[in-house]
């Protein structure tokens, strides 16, 4: 007689069932896909700091000259060894704030009108047109800048002169301090090469801050506009506290920009060498410009004190652009509205 027994399993006890692993195994895509990344990070880095390197290199012998005074020097005379950046590097922040002063508005603007104002439509093709400005060549704003705006912006600063000369930026004198009117006075300043690189960073502004704008959340701005609150009501609570990070980050990529730019300023300014505070004045210079008209007949010490000046404007904007690049990043979407 055949004994039929049943093996009887212990059972599990009772409880939750256990989380399933969401955690799959690479594909040969993703993994190449992840190379590729870390790959282009590497090099990207790897890039900065050659450039750092060279430059540190090369101005090894202008810097053990000039030492510390370098950087307070307004002259400019490798030959003699009195040579610094003082001058130029003043100019190349005034410049800088001329610009950022006007674009900020008008790129702020510009992509509040993109993301919530203009008709889906008519989106597509601003972000085209801003777009394409970005894509034209220093040179043609040096051109439109030299022929076009110098002549019909020298009136509206002899407006500002008169009538707000009482602020020393914005008085225009001689060396006795006696008021300038004609209007020789005016041309090739600060002021209107602050204006050129104004709307040569407004497209990279505009692109940073319409991209945040769009991102805020739909749930509370159609909550906004059903509590009543106004387009621009909704704007100011929603949208602006929602993308703070990326005005704060565009303002800073296009100072990024604004500090290093060259052929227009070039074209536009007188160059000199001493410190030049009235805006509208004739007169003043920059990192950039300095490197690129005397870079073509400097000797050997002479291309290393350029070098010295190159990476001192290095440094500033490697700062300018890190600084900008952190602030986008810990924006996170959203989390600053309020």
């Amino acid at each position: 007689m055949t004994d039929l027994t049943t093996e009887v399993l212990p059972q599990r006890p009772a409880g939750p069932p256990e989380p399933r692993s969401l955690r799959s195994a690479p594909v040969v895509a993703d993994r190449v896909f992840r190379g590729g990344a870390y790959s282009a990070g590497i090099l990207t880095v790897a890039t900065m700091l050659a450039v750092g390197v060279f430059l540190s290199v090369r101005a090894g012998d202008a810097l053990v000259v000039a030492g510390p005074s370098f950087l307070t020097t307004q002259e400019w005379s490798p030959e003699t060894g009195t040579f610094g950046v003082a001058a130029v590097l003043f100019g190349t922040v005034t410049i800088a704030i001329v610009a950022m002063a006007i674009s900020v508005p008008l790129a702020l603007g510009t992509a509040l009108l993109i993301s919530e104002i203009v008709p889906p439509r008519l989106r597509s093709f601003l972000i085209t047109m801003v777009d394409l400005m970005a894509a034209v060549p220093s040179v043609v704003f040096g051109l439109w800048g030299v022929f076009f705006l110098q002549a019909n912006v020298i009136p509206v600063a002899e407006w500002i002169s008169t009538y707000f000369g009482w602020i020393p930026v914005f008085q225009v004198t001689d060396a006795t301090g006696a008021r300038l009117t004609e209007a020789g006075a005016f041309t090739s300043s600060a002021f209107i090469a602050g204006i050129v690189v104004a709307l040569m960073v407004v497209p990279t502004q505009t692109s940073v801050m319409r991209e945040a704008f769009s991102q805020a959340p739909l749930g509370e701005r159609e909550g906004a506009l059903a509590l009543g609150s106004t387009r621009w009501g909704m704007i100011r609570a929603v949208v602006l506290p929602f993308g703070r990070g990326g005005i704060i980050g565009g303002t800073m990529l296009g100072l990024g920009r604004a500090l290093g730019e060259t052929i227009a300023v070039v074209m536009i300014i007188s160059p000199i060498f001493t410190i030049n505070t009235q805006l509208l004045k004739t007169g003043t210079n920059s990192v950039s410009a300095l490197i690129a008209l005397r870079y073509g007949e400097a000797s050997q010490f002479g291309l290393s004190a350029l070098m010295a000046a190159g990476l001192v404007l290095f440094i500033i904007t490697l700062i300018v652009n890190f600084t900008a690049s952190t602030i986008v990043a810990r924006s996170r979407s959203g989390a600053e509205s309020n």
